[in-house]
């Protein structure tokens, strides 16, 4: 494979430089990779024109920065991988973007056509355009210069309208190389324009949405990421308080509405979901997060409102009742010039009935939050997190882990909206440091990084790049020793640690301090406080390690149920032992009690 780089002759342009104008006349700002062969120069140049480059560690870490930009900005973040390898690593990050319905852009240099086609050997040769087909939402390949403005076009239109995913660009090797007349170069360069033209709904199903609800004896709202996406924050924040209809925000939106607005059913989910008779769903997906719509945590009779960008949505697990096909914020908009004509007004009964529920779970959970236990337990470890992030509205949270996740949603308030970023509709790990590079490089603004110990150690690094850029970064860990607890035993007689065991005494701040980031060990919750503020104050890389109870935390997290369990031999867990746990010079000491 070559990699030659030859500066182009006078009045001629090549594959690079073209490729990196398109890019910057298409707006593209930011650039998350891993270089190599073929795209090295590429990136050098990109660099040199302007784009700001950042050098992550890891393909899937760059994919998952490039796809929180996306969500972030509303156009697609860009990642850069080299061949083969490197680009399988991006192919998680790409379709993960996809399923979230973030706009995302994976470019991958690869090798020559004709030596990959017939099968020769080529360094590193792969048909990637053809594996990429099933992880995103289309795929190209660039074969000549002159093709570059169409095919970047291309992948950012299909990135961003309908519903946002990811977007795979092939680049083979010659391309890089290929040269052709400046001039003739520019007069077809060509930038993507229209891309998200207002969509409303039919004006019949808008009102057939408006009766429903005026109809209704418990309607209820469901506000899922892609409202978020669709920044209608105004038009949803509005609704909301004409009708005093009660919402329920999925985990990335979080903050559309503040947390502590008395509308919001956080608190009483379970009950809104089973007692709701309408439900208005605003880009959200009836998945597995919501149940797929029925089941045990819905009223058996409840009708079902929904509006998306992808009209193939509707229907994906039950009928719905009213299905709005538009954007989120246009028919948001209609919704709302409707009440001049439709008067709804959730009962006062509904609202008594969901504040008396969330005032017994507020007393019967909230004082694990502020309880003094040591070893910390995930609960009043974020609940000295939460005090601190209640004094700084403005600053971005990324976060994943499986207790660590589950229990900071249900913690952690967010007043603003796109400030929180997790794993998502996957589920997946090891994405709460690259989205918070991310969210630094994007926003300019602070963020705070909390993981589990287990969904750190996927993505350890990029403190590192965080570092290396002097991004406001604070990375939390929450160390409790294991995959969901550090408590599980060999069910064996091995004598090897359980497969879900990892160390409890491990120094993860040791991994920021290497770097140059501040490190600090939180004991205790009062500690965990201070050393969050003045790590936010400074304005610089810092690393918190969160000494947590190996007791701490329950399986799955808040899904334990799709953790099948074995119907013979040993159980899945082991009833371990009570340890006595202190922490000693920095130390977490355990000391089995006397048999």
């Amino acid at each position: 494979m070559s990699n030659q780089t030859a500066a182009p002759n006078q009045g001629l342009t090549d594959g690079m430089h073209f490729l990196a104008d398109t890019l910057i006349a298409n707006g593209v700002k930011n650039m998350y990779g891993v270089v190599g062969i073929p795209v090295t120069d590429f990136a050098r140049i990109a660099q040199a024109k302007g784009v700001k480059y950042v050098g992550m560690r890891h393909e899937a870490d760059a994919g998952n920065a490039a796809a929180a930009e996306g969500f972030l900005t509303g156009r697609p973040g860009v990642f850069l991988t080299v061949s083969a390898p490197g680009f399988l690593n991006g192919l998680a990050s790409l379709k993960e973007a996809t399923e979230n319905g973030w706009p995302c852009i994976q470019l991958a240099g690869s090798s020559v056509r004709h030596t990959v086609d017939l099968h020769e050997g080529e360094y590193e040769g792969l048909d990637q355009r053809a594996y990429a087909v099933p992880f995103a939402k289309d795929s190209f390949r660039i074969d000549r210069i002159e093709d570059i403005p169409l095919g970047i076009e291309r992948a950012i239109r299909t990135a961003t309208t309908g519903r946002p995913g990811g977007v795979y660009v092939d680049m083979p090797d010659d391309l890089m190389g290929q040269t052709m007349d400046e001039d003739a170069a520019q007069k077809i360069l060509f930038t993507a324009e229209n891309l998200n033209p207002a969509q409303p709904a039919d004006q019949a199903m808008v009102e057939k949405a408006l009766t429903l609800l005026e109809n209704a004896k418990n309607p209820m709202i469901v506000v899922g990421k892609g409202a978020a996406y669709a920044r209608a924050e105004k038009e949803v924040a509005e609704f909301v308080d004409k009708t005093n209809i009660p919402f329920q925000p999925m985990s990335m939106a979080k903050g559309l509405i503040p947390d502590d607005d008395p509308h919001s059913t956080a608190s009483c989910r379970g009950l809104a979901l089973r007692t709701a008779d309408v439900i208005l769903l605003i880009g959200g997906r009836l998945n597995w997060m919501l149940g797929y719509g029925g089941g045990k945590k819905y009223n058996p009779d409840v009708k079902f409102i929904q509006i998306d960008i992808d009209g193939a949505e509707f229907g994906n697990a039950r009928h719905i009742d009213c299905p709005l096909l538009g954007d989120i914020k246009t028919v948001m908009g209609q919704l709302v010039d409707g009440l001049s004509s439709h008067k709804i007004q959730a009962s006062q009964e509904w609202i008594d009935l969901l504040a008396a529920d969330t005032k017994k779970n507020d007393e019967r959970f909230g004082g694990a939050e502020t309880a003094d236990t040591v070893p910390m337990t995930h609960q009043n470890a974020l609940g000295a997190i939460k005090r601190v992030l209640d004094k700084n509205h403005d600053v971005y949270v990324t976060n994943d882990g499986a207790n660590t996740l589950d229990d900071c949603r249900d913690i952690v308030d967010m007043y603003l909206p796109r400030h929180r970023l997790d794993c998502g509709t996957w589920g997946v790990m090891g994405v709460a440091m690259p989205y918070a590079i991310a969210a630094a490089v994007t926003t300019g603004k602070p963020v705070v990084s909390i993981s589990g110990d287990s969904a750190y150690g996927f993505a350890p690094l990029e403190v590192e790049t965080a570092c290396r850029f002097d991004l406001p970064i604070v990375t939390i860990v929450l160390n409790n020793g294991g995959i969901y607890r550090g408590d599980f035993e060999d069910l064996g007689d091995s004598g090897d640690p359980s497969p879900l065991t990892l160390d409890a005494c491990a120094h993860y701040e040791k991994v920021g301090e290497a770097f140059g980031a501040t490190g600090y060990f939180a004991t205790t919750p009062a500690e965990l406080e201070a050393d969050l503020t003045e790590a936010l104050a400074s304005g610089k890389p810092a690393f918190i390690n969160v000494q947590l109870s190996v007791h701490a935390g329950v399986e799955s997290g808040h899904i334990g149920d799709l953790n099948p369990k074995p119907v013979v031999g040993p159980l899945a867990t082991s009833e371990c032992e009570d340890l006595n746990e202190e922490v000693v010079d920095g130390k977490l000491v355990q000391e089995k009690p006397a048999q």
